[in-house]
């Protein structure tokens, strides 16, 4: 489920492989049978034993679904996210792999305020991924009722990509696949970072100016750690000017844009009549990296949805138009 709350931080059958060259999940780990040992994962909700290999596989929240597809594990339901996505409510990078894969799984509706309890249960999941989410302590025990239940470590919707990779992998019993989807991620945004010796060191805030509330990303959020991925630094006044001593997201009063030091602002907008509109604004012009034009402007929800944070699928898919469009605004700070 991807909640209104957590679309802001964005703007937010058996378990089977496909035939399309997927590692069968029966050789290794999630549904690999007789030498499962069991798995013990504590997170935020509680503690999730795993005591067989799970073979039907239900996902929800953000990433786990890439996550499991990257690992050669096609889920048998998935839920559907209300963002960026196509007439079945999934994401461009998961249907372009499902459609390649020639694989089906079920989509579970997607809901506003808590999870889809009976679609859930009507698949019969022997494991429930939900590493990156919202759940509560409620939902969560309500889940764990139908299966075991994997939430996430810290704090709601602010699992790093690789932990959540990793923690994917030790759930479906696939921790050296895992290790290895993260280890070749990591090389491909360590090739573009050594590409990009621009940004070393260049302070940045990553900012949303929707619905009226200009929001601004702190370090504990997804896609921020991306940007400090590529040699990004946070500017010390995201912090400074967090009043309310928020985790990952906090809306800072027009009156003080004024105050956001940072040599280089990442603005996200859904499209360029956006950008404009933010632009037009006084409390834009009044940030020092927008007069100075040190601006990107992350456009369109698709690639948005791609960073924001990305995924074991998404990040190759967006990397390249996401680097560039910062690299340009890159060649304005001063």
């Amino acid at each position: 489920m991807v909640a209104a709350a957590a679309l802001t931080t964005l703007a937010l059958a058996a378990c089977s492989s496909g035939d399309g060259g997927a590692e069968d999940p029966t050789d290794a780990g999630a549904g690999g049978g007789s030498d499962w040992e069991t798995v013990t994962i504590e997170h935020a909700l509680g503690t999730t034993e795993i005591t067989e290999a799970p073979e039907n596989v239900v996902t929800l929240g953000w990433g786990s679904t890439e996550a499991a597809l990257a690992l050669g594990v096609v889920p048998v339901g998935i839920e559907a996210q209300t963002y960026a996505v196509d007439e079945q409510g999934l994401l461009p990078w998961v249907a372009e792999f499902l459609d390649a894969e020639g694989a089906e799984p079920t989509i579970i509706p997607a809901t506003v305020e808590e999870p889809a309890y009976e679609d859930i249960d009507a698949l019969d999941p022997d494991l429930i991924l939900a590493p990156y989410s919202g759940l509560t302590q409620e939902q969560y025990d309500l889940l764990a009722e139908i299966a075991p239940t994997v939430a996430y470590p810290e704090a709601p919707w602010t699992t790093p990509w690789r932990e959540l990779i990793t923690i994917v992998g030790q759930s479906l019993g696939l921790d050296a696949e895992a290790e290895a989807v993260v280890s070749d991620l990591d090389a491909e945004v360590a090739a573009v970072a050594e590409a990009h010796p621009e940004l070393e060191g260049i302070t940045v805030a990553a900012v949303w100016d929707i619905g009226g509330t200009f929001y601004v990303y702190k370090p504990a959020d997804s896609r921020v750690d991306f940007l400090l991925d590529l040699g990004l630094v946070s500017a010390p006044s995201v912090e400074a000017l967090d009043s309310g001593g928020e985790t990952f997201v906090y809306s800072l009063s027009y009156e003080q844009t004024d105050q956001l030091d940072a040599q280089l602002i990442v603005n996200y907008a859904s499209t360029e009549a956006d950008v404009e509109t933010f632009l037009g604004q006084s409390y834009a012009q009044a940030i020092p990296a927008v007069q100075a034009g040190a601006i990107a402007n992350i456009t369109g929800d698709p690639l948005i949805a791609a960073m924001s944070p990305p995924t074991a699928l998404s990040l190759v898919w967006g990397l390249e138009d996401y680097v560039t469009t910062i690299s340009e605004a890159a060649a304005n700070v001063q």
